[in-house]
Parts: structure tokens; C-alpha cells; sequence
């Protein structure tokens, strides 16, 4: 890959202001954070922030101690890599193909115009919460998404995750079956309410799919899309910039189920 081919990089904020926020509401939820920025762009600043991402996993007490582990050792990878290898396996995996989205709209109505209402609501919750989006990603966007559950408390945290671990669930198993680090970041967030199992279900479907990344299938789907001109077809373009479109949504749609964040757990492990 060409550097022709790979973008600019976007920041929800800088890395310091999200690790070292002084008003986090939940004792251990930086973590959120963390695997907030693991699901970003490359950059060096978060190839430099490594060292504290790991400090923070490993003081997690809410994941289990092989997940912790498999999150430490991915940094360390992010720490040593190449960083425009880094960037071009990101591209590859995020910017090809609509399969593993971070978009968590995009799983539920695609390119459907029921996005809207979802993305309006959704950024209700956040108004109402006070948190305003300063970056040009969509509200929708799972890094987004985190950056704002890590202000809340675990009854809140439980109840988004619960609305969303199918999403989680099928995204895991999508990065899983193409060999992505990434797959780490919606499998935490699925331990975090003790849903792990759900991927499971996912895998015989995600093994049959048919890769959504390739030249062909790219080109596919250019061929398939008309080309609109009008008030809608404006408003559709804006929502389908970078990042945005859909958990809101699924409030609507799916009976909320009670979730708990699971419970801390006293053991220690040792900083690797």
C-alpha cells in the first residue's frame, strides 16, 4: 500500500486528556479508554502511550487475567511495530468493506435511512449526559461510543452493553475469523458483562461470508449504489461520513435485557 493510500489520521482528543481525565466517575472504567484508543488510527503519540495503556489494563480488575494478558501483549506489538504497516493493516481492515464497521449502526440498518432517528437520538443520550463530540467521527462510532461509557456508572455501562453485544458479538467473531488484534477490543467489552460466549454463535455464519474487502467485491458495490440527488441524498452523504449510525436505534427495536458489569475481582497480576 501506497502512503497515497492510507488517511490522515482523526483524534477523538489527545491521548493524554483521555488517560488522564481528573472527574472518572467509575473506579477501573479508564480502561474504556484504553481500548478506546487501541480501535483508533495508528499514530505515534499512541504508539508512545503504550507504556500507560498497559499500566491501566493491568489494573483492571473486571477482565479476567488471559484477556488482560492478550491486551498487554497487543500493545507491546502496537509499541514495536512499523507504524505506516500499522497504519495500512488498519486501512485494510476498517476502510474495506462494511463487515467490521466500527460504525455500530452499520450492523443494524446498513445504508437505510433509519440511521437518522438512531444517530439523533443517540446524541440526545449524549447531550443529556453533557458529553459534546469535539472530532469529526460520528456519534456512533465504537471508539466514540466508549469514550462516552467511560463517564458513566456501571449500571449505565451494563444497560449500552446489553444493547449492544449482538453487534459486539458479531464484530468479534468478523475480526477473529481475519486474524485482527482488534477482535480483542468488543471481546473485553462482552467479558465485561459476561457474554463472551455469545461470538460463539456468530462463527458458523462469519466463516460462510463472502470477504467484503476485496477489489471485486469493492467494486461491486460502487456499481450497485445510484447516485441521488436531492435534500435526502444530502443528509444521506453526511451520515455516512467517517463514522455514524445506529445503538440508539436498537433501543427501540429490541427489549433492553438487565446487565451487570461483572463483578472486580481481588487478584493482582504482575506488569508485563
Amino acid at each position: 500500500m501506497t502512503d497515497a493510500a492510507i488517511p490522515t489520521p482523526v483524534s477523538s482528543a489527545p491521548l493524554e486528556a483521555m488517560l488522564d481525565a481528573p472527574s472518572e466517575p467509575v473506579q477501573g472504567m479508564r480502561s474504556l479508554r484504553v481500548l478506546a484508543r487501541l480501535l483508533d488510527y495508528p499514530t505515534q503519540a499512541l504508539q508512545d502511550a503504550c507504556g500507560e495503556l498497559i499500566e491501566i489494563l493491568n489494573a483492571e480488575r473486571r477482565l479476567g487475567a488471559a484477556l488482560k494478558s492478550s491486551l498487554m501483549e497487543w500493545c507491546q506489538r502496537l509499541h514495536e511495530g512499523d507504524l505506516l504497516e500499522l497504519q495500512a493493516e488498519y486501512v485494510a481492515m476498517f476502510d474495506k468493506g462494511r463487515a467490521t464497521s466500527l460504525l455500530l449502526f452499520e450492523h443494524v440498518h446498513g445504508e437505510s435511512r433509519d440511521r437518522g432517528q438512531a444517530m439523533v437520538d443517540l446524541m440526545a443520550e449524549y447531550s443529556a449526559a453533557g458529553f459534546e463530540l469535539d472530532a469529526r467521527e460520528l456519534p456512533d462510532h465504537l471508539p466514540v461510543f466508549l469514550e462516552y461509557l467511560s463517564m458513566c456508572d456501571d449500571a449505565e455501562i451494563g444497560r449500552w452493553l446489553g444493547e449492544i453485544r449482538h453487534i459486539l458479538a458479531l464484530l468479534t467473531a468478523r475480526l477473529e475469523e481475519r486474524g485482527s488484534d482488534h477482535a480483542l477490543v468488543p471481546l473485553s467489552l462482552l467479558a465485561l458483562v459476561g457474554a463472551e460466549g455469545d461470538v460463539e454463535e456468530h462463527r458458523p455464519q462469519v466463516k460462510k461470508e463472502a470477504p467484503d474487502n476485496t477489489p471485486e467485491a469493492l467494486d461491486a458495490v460502487w456499481e450497485e449504489e445510484a447516485v441521488r440527488f436531492s435534500a435526502s441524498s444530502d443528509e444521506d452523504c453526511a451520515l455516512q461520513s467517517a463514522e455514524g449510525r445506529r445503538l440508539a436505534e436498537r433501543k427501540h427495536t429490541v427489549q433492553s435485557q438487565p446487565v451487570r458489569i461483572m463483578p472486580a475481582t481481588n487478584t493482582h497480576h504482575a506488569n508485563r
